[in-house]
């Protein structure tokens, strides 16, 4: 009736309608064609992504090697995942993409760039009474888009009129450099879903003193920030990490299951320690040890850079490159 039109023969643009991080295939975005036709093999960025499409599947899952104006299809092969809501460019040429993502990616940390100083939650009520803080910042990462949306709705419905809450950057996967680098130059705090700092993330952090906060249920950020904000925050139970672990080789072993052949990067494992499995910076498992070996025998801990055999309980699901992070946790009191 509107006598909608549009141009399947030029180069193809349109939006972000859902985007994650998927475990076996990388960043994946659900993208709707608004102009021109999408092929498998074009230059494509998509807010601060961008790559060269390796793959299309419809919304049966059936691989296609084109799409058209109006079709919403999925694509694979993309730098990192973009936000739900950004528009996708193809352009003739990769360089021209890649040199468009960097120049957005450029143009949002220096947007997010305040003053440098490092607030925590731990010393949020106070500087909220001293006058010195009334914007709180948080660089939110999660496993998936729907977790960030959560915890943005349930921020919004919190009691502001002390202290505004602004999610200042948000994105799936596990915590970078830049993310520190965001939350250093803009006073913020990191919350993680399911997610883990890489290794040169955390150690910038400590190095910036920048409070990283790492959950498994959103209701648990609401309400350590809930409390922050009115001072009420009480003594935590906290994970004291133990050790970090590389996967290198799987044995399978007849009724047992899945032994890791690992070698202790960091720190000493202990048998009673409980692990978490991460793969590309997200958590996929988190359980106790089954079994602790070296050399075939069993034994209560392996310390820095010796080889050891690990079977984790329930679980088999474990691939070479995988990081065991293994930890304890203890109760700590809040600081005044």
């Amino acid at each position: 009736v509107l006598e909608l039109k549009a141009n399947p023969d030029a180069l193809a643009s349109g939006v972000v309608i859902e985007a994650n991080l998927d475990k076996g295939r990388g960043p994946v975005a659900t993208v709707l064609v608004q102009r021109g036709t999408l092929k498998v093999g074009d230059a494509v960025v998509a807010g601060t992504a961008h790559g060269r499409v390796r793959a299309l599947l419809n919304p049966k899952g059936e691989a296609v090697e084109t799409a058209g104006p109006a079709d919403p299809v999925e694509i694979q092969g993309l730098s990192s995942v973009p936000s739900a809501g950004d528009e996708f460019r193809v352009f003739a040429d990769e360089r021209d993409a890649r040199n468009l993502a960097e120049e957005r990616a450029l143009k949002q940390r220096l947007l997010a760039q305040e003053k440098k100083s490092h607030v925590t939650l731990d010393d949020l009520f106070s500087r909220i009474q001293q006058g010195d803080i009334k914007d709180l910042n948080l660089v939110v990462k999660a496993d998936v888009q729907g977790s960030i949306e959560a915890l943005k709705d349930a921020l919004d419905k919190m009691d502001q009129s002390e202290v505004h809450i602004n999610v200042i950057h948000s994105g799936v996967g596990g915590i970078t450099e830049s993310d520190v680098m965001l939350a250093t130059a803009s006073d913020a705090i990191i919350i993680g879903f399911n997610v883990r700092p890489l290794p040169e993330a955390r150690a910038l952090a400590e190095k910036e003193k920048v409070d990283m906060r790492m959950y498994r249920v959103i209701y648990q950020a609401i309400e350590e920030i809930n409390a922050a904000r009115v001072g009420m925050l009480s003594p935590t139970i906290e994970e004291q990490e133990t050790a970090h672990i590389e996967v290198r080789e799987l044995f399978k072993v007849p009724k047992i299951g899945v032994i890791a052949g690992c070698f202790v990067q960091e720190g000493e494992i202990s048998r009673d320690d409980s692990v978490r499995i991460v793969r590309d910076g997200t958590i996929i498992h988190d359980g106790k040890i089954h079994s602790l070996r070296r050399f075939k025998e069993d034994v209560k801990s392996v310390k820095q850079g010796y080889e050891c055999g690990i079977g984790i309980e329930n679980f088999n699901d474990i691939k070479v490159g995988d990081i065991i992070e293994s930890y304890r946790t203890i109760e700590v009191a809040r600081e005044e």
